[in-house]
């Protein structure tokens, strides 16, 4: 099994620690190939395609790409460049813009003429890739030519050298659709039965290369780098991701069994990121579908101050949180969820909500009324969902709230002077009873006092019983500082922060939603 790249660049694949000694000697092409290297071939592509099918996400997969490409190819330093489009996060990319981004092995492997949304380094700090960024791009006309070249059987002639190979940029300046390819170019180390658009690009000796940019050669020695060997990441589908390029220490080229190794490794790589890069995309979709479902402002009440917080799971959660003006102005406040997750919990959670604004508007003053109403549609339109559900009707002038829960978890006052939940009945949630009904609780808060209601999701992340999540709870409250006693926003920051610490609030493939609803009096 290979271990990972360490300081010192590691030997290639299958090589003895006899030969852990220069880069000349790790670049050195064996004369032949026993079947014991084969046997080991298979066995360390085994172990890091297992390594790599272990991630779950884009970003683990991209730097575990890098760190196991870098193994098999002896290089100690790598990047990852991504075409536009291919990183869910990214905004969309700006066409003709320059230096943006390390576009390098993008660009010359046959990327639209656009900026990439984001480079991966490996021992790359941020100010290198900035470094790379400013290297020339290379002429268009070598994308054309490695489609040309990709749909022919894969023998065509090799396609021309890029000024940048190695690093992916293309040149604005560059020659248009009639300029010849570099009569020097190559790809070279290819099995002859490869497709031309995967081949990879050697630039063995930068210093040495007089057809390289003077601006190539001095980013190279500036950044210590020698050689590099960029290997487009295309999908068995066609679809190109971007490129990796790996940096050498010293002049040299890869193998022809290096390079076959790597080349069998990014296949897999290709197909593993993009199965990943979709199934981020899809979250951010059904991400995005719920935010538009839930208020994209809190109203302007006299005599209250609101803010809220909402965290959602990878699939979409059936969380959501309202607060709707009414009249004799008073307030309607609610809270809750849908069972289950993914397109049809949020779907439901938007047709509940949706019926629940109209029956505040009719009965708002009856909280029961309104979830008894709730419960009924719930059962003839959507009877194989659940939910649970809290709704406040609120009069800010006496600062008296009148509520009903279903199933939900009661709210909490949060004062200077107390930290205590509302009493409300213990009720079971709309949909799991032929009837529902359950009285209502009523209660007068104090002026400069909050009512902090909230979803089950902020106890379940916790990973806690419900009780010791629940006690987890008061005790954030309770260590509010001053400042959250004014300002309601800064109350459900400091409460999600404390009971969700670090990376459990923002955990985005956590199945559980969170919502945080405070109302200042």
């Amino acid at each position: 099994m290979l271990s990972p790249p360490s300081q010192t660049a590691p030997s290639p694949a299958g090589s003895s620690p006899a030969d852990r000694t220069t880069d000349s000697e790790r670049f050195r092409d064996p004369d032949q190939v026993t079947d014991h290297d084969r046997i080991c071939d298979l066995s360390s592509l085994h172990d890091l395609t297992t390594r790599l099918a272990r991630t779950d996400s884009l970003d683990s997969a991209l730097h575990e790409t890098l760190r196991a490409g870098a193994t098999l190819l002896g290089a100690r330093r790598g990047l990852i460049v991504l075409e536009p489009g291919t990183d869910p996060r990214g905004a969309p990319a700006v066409p003709g813009a320059r230096g943006a981004s390390a576009s390098g092995a993008s660009g010359a492997f046959g990327g639209a003429d656009t900026l990439p949304e984001r480079t991966i380094g490996l021992g790359l700090e941020h100010a290198d890739l900035s470094q790379i960024e400013t290297v020339p791009r290379v002429s268009a006309a070598y994308a054309r030519v490695l489609d040309r070249e990709s749909g022919a059987d894969g023998a065509g002639s090799a396609p021309p050298r890029a000024d940048a190979a190695s690093q992916g940029t293309t040149s604005p300046d560059a020659p248009g659709d009639t300029a010849a390819p570099d009569a020097g170019a190559r790809c070279t180390g290819a099995p002859p039965s490869a497709s031309a658009a995967r081949c990879g690009i050697a630039c063995p000796d930068i210093a040495a290369d007089q057809e390289l940019s003077p601006r190539h050669r001095e980013v190279a020695a500036r950044l210590g780098y020698a050689a590099t060997y960029a290997v487009p990441l295309i999908t068995d589908g066609g679809t190109r991701l971007g490129a990796a390029v790996w940096l050498y220490d010293e002049p040299g080229e890869p193998t022809a069994r290096q390079r076959e190794l790597v080349g069998s490794y990014l296949r897999y790589a290709a197909e593993h990121s993009a199965r990943l890069g979709e199934l981020a995309r899809n979250r951010a979709a059904m991400a995005t579908l719920q935010e538009e479902l839930l208020p994209s402002a809190l109203p302007r009440v006299p005599g209250v101050t609101l803010a809220a917080r909402h965290r959602t799971g990878p699939g979409g959660g059936g969380d959501w949180y309202d607060a709707l003006p009414l009249p004799e102005r008073a307030l309607g406040l609610s809270v809750g969820g849908v069972t289950g997750g993914g397109p049809a919990a949020v779907a439901a959670m938007g047709r509940l909500r949706a019926s629940l604004r109209a029956y505040a508007v009719m009965e708002g003053e009856d909280p029961v009324a309104v979830l008894s109403d709730l419960e009924l549609l719930l059962r003839l339109t959507e009877p194989s969902c659940s939910a649970t559900a809290l709704f406040a009707y609120v009069e800010p002038a006496s600062r008296k709230v009148l509520l009903a829960g279903a199933g939900h978890c009661p709210p909490l006052i949060v004062g200077p002077h107390r930290i205590e939940p509302v009493e409300t009945a213990v009720s079971a949630p709309l949909g799991m009873l032929a009837c529902w009904e359950a009285p209502s609780a009523e209660v007068v808060l104090r002026e400069g006092e909050t009512l902090l209601c909230y979803t089950d999701g902020l106890l379940h992340r916790t990973g806690d019983s419900m009780d010791r999540a629940f006690a987890r709870l008061r005790s954030a409250a309770a260590s509010a500082p001053r400042a959250a006693h004014q300002d309601p926003d800064v109350l459900v920051e400091h409460v999600l922060r404390t009971v969700l610490p670090g990376r459990l609030a923002e955990q985005s493939d956590h199945p559980e939603d969170v919502v945080l609803l405070a109302a200042r009096f």
